[in-house]
């Protein structure tokens, strides 16, 4: 079976394309799990699926490094419009692409003959809790009895949430998948790796959520690290960047377009009068392969159940 590996500022994904191939007997999650191993496996962030589309030009499934599926991947989204510019699932430098938070909009951006980055119409934020999603009745029987609840209606803007006895002031956005905003008066010394996975399993979030610790450079720059739902640390996230550039406007902090700087380089954020959120950034491929039959068959005892 044919792959390719391509990155969007170091978050980087596995591909296969099922447009040109037919789709194997295969456990998803479990392959996704198996191919982003460093050791028994090709190494990645989790693993996209490049399927046809009644709906749109093509359809995308994006899995974790722990197996688990998510909605939405703006770095892997710029990254699968790269692969289909370069491969010729794509003739055209726009193209509408499928996924399980709706359909985006893409324009390729090319130098040269080559494409070096991509605009992605992010769609509109979702701020309701419901839309989110976030569980009042969770923060209020793990936290303290002064935390202030937002209305149904939300935003839940720099609102009071308990992990482990400590409150932390937290921004929830919804960009097709779940984020939770700090702030943090120096990135570098953030906990990513210590609150980022109890605020990702912890009981007000239902689905789950994406962690971003943000610093506020100035109105117009972030410095963002985050601790992605499913796959850890990574060197970048695309939906993240998106949600601090929300985030952050909300609380009066920033202009509608900011560049977020991340582990793995920079993104460009612009959220717009319509409402919509416009993300533009890098995207390269790193290698294309096969995955043996041998391989395929012989499954490992040494999958990882999560990134750490």
């Amino acid at each position: 079976m044919r792959f390719a590996k391509l990155h969007g500022l170091g978050n980087s994904y596995v591909y296969i394309d099922l447009v040109t191939q037919p789709e194997p007997p295969v456990d998803w999650p479990t392959l996704a799990r198996r191919v982003s191993d460093p050791g028994f496996g090709v190494g990645s962030d989790g693993l996209i699926l490049i399927l046809p589309s009644q709906r749109a030009d093509l359809r995308m499934r994006m899995f974790n490094a722990d197996g688990s599926e998510g909605e939405m991947c703006g770095n892997g989204i710029r990254c699968l419009a790269r692969y289909a510019a370069d491969t010729g699932l794509i003739k055209r430098d726009r193209l509408r692409v499928e996924t399980l938070a709706g359909i985006r909009d893409l324009e390729l951006i090319r130098r040269g003959d080559t494409v070096s980055a991509v605009r992605v119409d992010m769609g509109k934020p979702r701020l309701k809790p419901s839309e989110i999603p976030i569980s009042w009745a969770a923060v209020a029987a793990s936290g303290r009895g002064d935390s202030a609840q937002p209305t149904d209606d939300g935003p839940v803007l720099d609102a009071p949430l308990c992990v482990d006895d400590e409150v932390h002031r937290v921004t929830a956005v919804s960009m097709g998948n779940p984020h939770c905003v700090l702030l943090v008066d120096d990135v570098d010394e953030a906990p990513v790796r210590s609150l980022g996975p109890r605020l990702e399993h912890h009981p007000a979030f239902p689905h789950g959520v994406n962690v971003e610790f943000i610093q506020v450079v100035d109105p117009d720059h972030l410095r963002m690290r985050v601790w992605e739902r499913g796959s850890g640390e990574t060197y970048a996230c695309g939906t993240g960047a998106c949600a601090a550039a929300v985030a952050t406007h909300l609380l009066n902090l920033t202009g509608r377009r900011v560049t977020v700087h991340m582990l793995g380089g920079d993104l460009d954020i612009e959220w717009k009068p319509d409402g919509h959120v416009y993300m533009s950034g890098p995207c390269e491929t790193i290698c294309t392969g096969e995955l043996s039959e041998e391989w395929l068959r012989s499954g490992s005892g040494n999958e990882r159940s999560a990134r750490s």
